[in-house]
């Protein structure tokens, strides 16, 4: 999908933050003329997906989620959410695969029973789980010499071909069972921001050879999600381009790495960050504003 420059975007919103500082009133009422119908205040919105979409560690949990999902209140749907005042339904769930969207997790029901006809936004973050993308990063590190373990690191992990279209054929059936149980609902596949920058760091403790093995899952699952969204009339996200320059070793990081030291409370290694979170959320509402 063709996605106008970041720099494009934000010198449009410098223009009309000024207009509308000049008449604060009427800047109110142009705001709420524009939004779409899909932010309109009530609006059902469900989230689906895994720890990516979930925001472990990067805040409270929601009251009233499953602790083991780390389903936290400051993760992009909840962030969108409030700003619009929506009616979320959060469905994501921390390890989550594509089976965990569409039939149950032990205790815990399909995610897709989260989506009803009432929707008129679902956003879905899944698929690293199925490539076992984060036991590649956590690999990585652990043989970089950052993660302790009693026995050996795991084995580098490097998917198939039969394990990229086993997990393109279940996006298409997530697709296509939201369209199914809410046909009013526009779909959104939010993408996996990008952890692994080009140039590692002391914030990303990873062996060269298993970072270019999570930059290549990272890039191969983005495609595979594309395809799946262009096919099924789903919007994309592109979070893993958006992030490019706000790697773990930016400035302004987007998402967390790991290093020697690493304090857990600043949530989830090799995970976005309160800021990556922040920057989909608002990119969403861009996105569904069009």
């Amino acid at each position: 999908m063709n996605v106008k420059s970041p720099l494009y975007r934000r010198g449009a919103l410098l223009v009309a933050a000024s207009a509308c500082l000049a008449v604060s009133v009427g800047c109110a009422m142009q705001e709420a003329a524009s939004t779409s119908p899909l932010l309109q205040a009530g609006a059902a919105y469900v989230a689906l997906g895994s720890s990516y979409a979930a925001g472990a560690g990067i805040g409270p949990l929601q009251p009233g989620s499953p602790p083991r999902c780390q389903r936290t209140t400051n993760n992009y749907a909840s962030l969108l959410a409030r700003r619009f005042e929506l009616a979320l339904t959060d469905a994501s769930c921390g390890g989550a695969m594509t089976a965990h969207l569409l039939g149950p997790w032990n205790e815990l029901p399909a995610q897709l029973e989260s989506v009803t006809a009432a929707a008129r936004v679902v956003t879905v973050t899944v698929g690293g789980n199925d490539l076992d993308y984060m036991g590649a990063l956590f690999g990585g590190s652990c043989r970089a010499g950052v993660v302790s373990r009693p026995g050996p690191c795991p084995p580098v992990v490097q998917p198939s071909a039969a394990q990229y279209q086993k997990l393109e054929s279940a996006l298409n059936a997530i697709a296509r069972e939201i369209s199914r149980r809410a046909p009013q609902a526009r779909v959104v596949f939010v993408q996996y921001v990008a952890v692994v920058p080009d140039n590692l760091c002391a914030a990303t403790q990873i062996t060269p050879e298993d970072a270019a093995n999570g930059r290549a899952i990272g890039r191969q699952l983005a495609l595979v999600t594309a395809r799946v969204a262009t096919a099924n009339g789903a919007l994309v996200l592109p979070a893993d381009e958006l992030s490019r320059d706000h790697s773990p070793c930016a400035p302004e990081p987007w998402s967390r790495g790991l290093y020697g030291g690493y304090d857990m409370q600043q949530g989830a290694p090799w995970h976005p960050a309160p800021a990556g979170h922040a920057a989909i959320a608002a990119e969403l509402a861009r996105l569904l504003q069009r």
